[in-house]
């Protein structure tokens, strides 16, 4: 009986020592840096259990044995720890560091950027195209009722989800702008100044003019004058041609020019129906605060900027300065061309 009972210790005590022994191994494997030399981005679908995630990670050479990470996992009390998403695992990142990523729900942040006067049309092409977002994206929202900026998302966000955010920072910019607008302006409401904001918007580039351009359109509205902006008939001429992204992409022609409609601000006064593309909240703080001037004239000035006239005369010697310039650069020869002009924003 002394001799069972010594066997079976001797037998409890190699199991033991076998069982420690393994857990040693499996932990040392579980701390041992990871095989990958760099970063890795790796998605975690939604639903997947330990076995298969494990299983994901040693497919894509995160770790070197799946078993390590699913023992490791259920030894730690993890099993349902893990979450869904997608991740930046560093290079050399052991299976227990895996593990805690994976645990700590940190997930890989991405950026989408929509431009300032893009129309909504092509605000909802970007986010469809965005990597990770999922779902529809739902119907076009209404012309400059999206904030252009840049919105951070996770892989799996919704699509629609973004157009919200996007609808709802433009509600709060509008709304805050509003409030502190400079008294007297000659619009009746936010919807008004998200229109003009659009056409300020699409007339410059350069953040140094707009509260200027606001200016000019102010004191033209004040006298009764038509606006008379090239980009609000470009944009009337992409609905009527029903055009997907609501962009022209051709130039004006005279005959744009002179046919009625309602974005047409050559033959209709005051402001348009809607706006023409979102403004960003720079064009939207410029409308509210215009710059204090007696100018009711603009156009190109070959540099990228504009040429302000008070009078017609004046404006005049603006356009034939400003077409000598476009003709010399399209008959220059390529290597020599000056840069080439913005394109003409007259007033007439």
């Amino acid at each position: 009986m002394r001799a069972v009972l010594r066997w079976l210790a001797i037998a409890a005590g190699g199991l033991f020592a076998a069982t420690a022994l393994a857990a040693g191994l499996l932990f040392h494997a579980f701390d041992a840096p990871g095989p990958m030399a760099g970063p890795s981005i790796i998605v975690v679908p939604k639903g997947l259990g330990v076995s298969a995630i494990a299983d994901l990670m040693a497919r894509n050479g995160v770790i070197r044995r799946a078993y390590v990470l699913e023992a490791g996992v259920r030894l730690t009390g993890n099993a349902t720890a893990l979450r869904a998403g997608e991740y930046e695992i560093p290079g050399n990142a052991s299976t227990r560091d895996v593990m805690e990523i994976l645990r700590s729900g940190k997930t890989l942040v991405r950026k989408l950027t929509a431009p300032e006067g893009t129309t909504s049309a092509q605000v909802l092409n970007l986010v469809t195209v965005a990597y990770g977002l999922d779902g529809p994206v739902g119907p076009i929202p209404d012309e400059g009722s999206l904030l252009p900026d840049t919105y951070h998302y996770s892989w799996g966000d919704p699509r629609h989800v973004i157009v919200a955010r996007m609808g709802n920072a433009m509600s709060v910019a509008v709304a805050n702008l509003w409030r502190e607008r400079a008294p007297g302006l000659p619009i009746g409401s936010p919807h008004d100044a998200v229109i003009l904001a659009s056409i300020v918007e699409k007339e410059t580039g350069k953040p140094d003019e707009r509260a200027r351009i606001a200016g000019v359109f102010y004191n033209r509205l004040r006298r009764g004058m038509p606006l008379q902006s090239d980009p609000t008939v470009a944009y009337g001429r992409a609905l009527a041609e029903s055009l997907p992204d609501r962009v022209l992409g051709r130039a004006l022609t005279r005959r744009d020019l002179e046919t009625p409609g309602p974005y047409n601000t050559y033959t209709q006064r005051g402001l348009p129906p809607g706006p023409i593309c979102n403004p960003g909240r720079e064009a939207l703080a410029a409308v509210l605060h215009p710059e204090a001037t007696e100018a009711l004239y603009f156009v190109a000035d070959g540099s990228g900027g504009h040429a302000f006239a008070r009078t017609l005369a004046e404006h005049n010697r603006n356009v034939a300065r400003w077409r000598r310039l476009r003709d010399a650069a399209r008959d220059a020869p390529q290597s020599e061309a000056p840069a080439r002009p913005a394109p003409e924003t007259e007033a007439p």
